[in-house]
């Protein structure tokens, strides 16, 4: 009889991560082999993760509470934490700003091209 060693953690914590991104239909940032994130940001707020959450607020009764916890945490990092290198406002609001600056002159150009009522979809008819 062979005897087979269990499946490592960390392992079964890769698998688990894997399965849960294509329920969500999300491709995973992953190196070549697989098996580690590649990018120094996604490091850094593991990073923080594990320091803000699992570490200081374990030990954990339960995979809800981590789930929980962990919603918690990216609601306040998204939405309430104030980061100084992008002037002092949350992420979102950051990401808002950004497609807002991006979105302006494609919609003037749309509006300039199509008039007003075609924007609304031709509501609006003479």
């Amino acid at each position: 009889m062979v005897s087979r060693r269990p499946v490592e953690s960390a392992q079964y914590v890769s698998i688990r991560y894997t399965e849960r991104l294509a329920e969500a239909g999300v491709e995973p940032s992953v190196g070549s082999a697989g098996d580690s994130f590649d990018n120094a940001l996604v490091e850094t707020i593991n990073g923080l993760y594990k320091a803000e959450v699992i570490h200081r607020r374990g030990p954990w009764r339960s995979f809800e509470a981590v789930e929980f916890a962990t919603l918690e945490w990216v609601d306040c990092f998204n939405n309430r934490r104030l980061l100084e290198p992008i002037g002092n406002i949350p992420p979102a609001e950051a990401e808002e700003r950004y497609y807002a600056m991006l979105d302006e002159p494609a919609i003037a150009a749309f509006l300039k091209r199509n008039g007003l009522r075609k924007a609304r979809g031709s509501s609006h008819r003479i």
